[in-house]
């Protein structure tokens, strides 16, 4: 171990070699709330491509398990590293750049925050879409899961704005993929491959991201309802009606109690309303003009009403904006109310009335309390499940998503499978499938040493 603690120092500096004591315990762990925390041998700071190159080639000659980690705000233990391994920490390596304004592009290292992003692509007047929630994530993570987010009823999920990539293979190999161009058809599409691998076909080192243009304008629709089930037979009804909402969420009752009382959020909602909502609808409108905004708003609030909703309401742009960056902060606030799991199931949206009646027997047969809030307009379901039985807890949660496959649904909409729901994704995946992307994981790494023990 000696050794390899001296060859990695050769590469990057001893300063940027840690090892036993010196290791944090941040580097252990993400905040899945069920894959347990593991010390790896070293870490190692890379300050470029070609370190990373190297880092690469060492772990693949020593047969030493290599993990990648940007800033371990995922929720599924992807970036867990194992005992005997080496975590490659991306903290140097966060720097944007370039924004390419004639193309409306950035080009980041995996490091780059999205936080760090957004307030670079604001003063340009453009906004790079994808927000999963949490500002301090890392690009080069989100690329690694495949992240998504409120926003993806409009603009989409991580696959969908990544154009290119540079990427590390098992081997050692530096391979770029992708241009600056939104189509080709010129071979396998390699960046799609690589998106959403987390970190088992390379070790993405740089990233070519879509940027669009910053509407000014925006606002927020609250509507609370009597049933989940109308929210839920709502949502295709809206998304079909073009009018294009940029966030379409649905929130149960537990959930939006949980989530205003934390952040001390007043809606203004009469006290007879509340007693009779049991879930209720946020739409977020933008536009570029405040005018288009406002006819919008209007036809949005008529349409909703028409659905059923106990009440429609326009909040204030402050309360608007403190109810939504409430809503990205739920998973804390189910962690500290003592979840035992997360479920981040995905299922066609008009499917979901289906789903969430499979969901309530589920609870009710194993004695589990399930609640939750997701991303409507995609059918993305996020799920807390409290259930202190280890055994039952297991049972539930993969009764769940056995219910939501079986409706055409994927077991992780953004989280991924990590280590945390890799049983239960073998579990129901098609085997054919599963060898495939074995076979594929041969090819980008021979020796095995990306990420072993995610996804299989």
């Amino acid at each position: 171990m000696a050794d390899i603690a001296g060859l990695l120092s050769d590469i990057v500096g001893a300063e940027h070699v840690l090892t036993g004591d010196a290791i944090n315990d941040d580097y252990t762990h993400d905040e899945s709330l069920t894959a347990r925390p593991v010390r790896p041998a070293f870490v190692v700071r890379p300050g470029s491509t070609a370190d990373v190159a190297q880092i690469v080639r060492l772990a693949a000659e020593h047969a030493l398990p290599l993990t990648a980690r940007g800033s371990g705000t995922g929720l599924s233990g992807a970036c867990i590293p194992s005992a005997e391994g080496i975590l490659v920490s991306f903290e140097r390596m966060a720097e944007i750049l370039e924004i390419d304004l004639g193309n409306h592009m950035a080009v980041v290292q995996p490091g780059v925050t999205l936080e760090q992003l957004d307030e670079v692509t604001r003063g340009h007047g453009l906004v790079y879409p994808v927000f999963p929630g949490e500002s301090s994530a890392s690009l080069g993570g989100n690329v690694n899961t495949n992240a998504g987010g409120m926003r993806a009823v409009k603009y989409g999920v991580t696959r969908h704005q990544v154009l290119a990539l540079e990427a590390v293979l098992g081997t050692g190999e530096v391979v770029r993929t992708g241009g600056r161009f939104v189509k080709a058809t010129s071979g396998y599409d390699l960046t799609q491959l690589v998106i959403g691998s987390e970190g088992t076909l390379g070790v993405v080192t740089e990233a070519t991201l879509r940027l669009y243009p910053r509407p000014e304008h925006s606002a927020t629709v609250l509507a609370p309802f009597a049933r989940l089930d109308e929210i839920t037979e709502a949502v295709p009804r809206i998304v079909g009606s073009g009018i294009g909402p940029l966030i379409l969420e649905y929130i149960d009752l537990v959930s939006m109690g949980g989530i205003t009382s934390a952040a001390g959020l007043d809606l203004g909602v009469p006290a007879e309303i509340k007693e009779s909502a049991l879930a209720y609808l946020v739409v977020v409108l933008e536009q570029r003009r405040a005018d288009r905004l406002e006819e919008d708003v209007q036809e949005l609030a008529e349409m909703i009403a028409g659905f059923g909703a106990l009440d429609v309401y326009v909040l204030p742009p402050q309360a608007g904006s403190a109810l939504i960056a409430a809503r990205e902060r739920a998973f804390w606030g189910a962690k500290a109310a003592g979840a035992h799991d997360l479920i981040d199931m995905v299922v066609p949206r008009a499917q979901m009335t289906r789903y969430m009646a499979e969901v309530a027997s589920v609870a009710e047969s194993t004695g589990s309390f399930i609640v939750g809030c997701g991303h409507a307009g995609d059918g993305n379901v996020h799920l807390s499940v409290f259930q202190p039985d280890p055994g039952v807890l297991h049972d539930a949660v993969h009764r769940v998503l056995s219910a939501g496959a079986a409706l055409g649904g994927a077991v992780s909409g953004e989280h991924g499978i990590g280590v945390a729901k890799k049983d239960h994704f073998l579990a129901l995946e098609d085997p054919a499938k599963i060898e495939l992307m074995r076979r594929i994981k041969t090819a980008f790494d021979p020796a095995g040493i990306l990420n072993p023990g995610v996804l299989f």
